[in-house]
């Protein structure tokens, strides 16, 4: 006597069923409803085995909450929504990111004017300094490495280059400017 094994291709349960992850308990008892009577071998409008069986299976997953979770489980991740982008606010961004390269740049600069022999600075002393958060802050330490303005030292510590000294002597920033930047016990008059 041989038993049926179970079939091992993934069924998306609520594509069976066209529902969404969000479908109500009821939601998903109405679709089930209407496609089993539907697909029924023995009394369907369009008899179909196959999928009475898909239906019956989604159905048997989704309307029991722990097998339900768990099917979530091996489903991807759903995205949270499209991606927007404010004009505004993407504007303000630009405009302040230049501010806050200069601003460690100059940080970095009278760092390595002040102690040329250890040029570099960690990188929680450049934070203690800045007045904006810490992702803002490695986003403009990304881009001046980039650059080449800014280089490592033997410790992983930032440091200027000549080519971020060049840069800094040709754009020298506004002190209101750089003080708008700096947190006010970093500020020396």
């Amino acid at each position: 006597m041989s038993a049926s094994l179970p079939s091992t291709k993934f069924q998306d349960h609520y594509a069976v069923l066209g529902l969404t992850r969000k479908a109500t308990a009821e939601e998903i008892h109405r679709a089930y409803s209407t496609l089993a009577s539907k697909h029924h071998p023995r009394n369907g409008a369009s008899p179909d085995p196959a999928k009475y069986e898909a239906v019956t299976q989604a159905y048997e997953v989704l309307s029991n909450p722990v097998t339900r979770e768990a099917f979530n489980s091996l489903l991807p991740k759903e995205e949270e929504g499209a991606p927007t982008l404010s004009p505004r606010r993407f504007h303000e961004a630009v405009t302040s990111e230049a501010g806050r390269r200069m601003a460690i740049l100059s940080i970095l600069y009278e760092r390595r004017r002040a102690n040329p022999g250890s040029p570099g600075m960690p990188v929680r002393l450049i934070e203690a300094m800045v007045n904006f958060p810490a992702e803002p802050m490695f986003f403009a330490l990304w881009y001046l490495k980039q650059r080449g303005w800014v280089g490592l030292d033997d410790k992983s510590c930032p440091m200027i280059t000549a080519e971020g000294m060049d840069v800094v002597e040709q754009n020298p920033p506004a002190p209101e400017q750089l003080a708008a930047l700096l947190k006010p016990a970093s500020i020396a008059d």
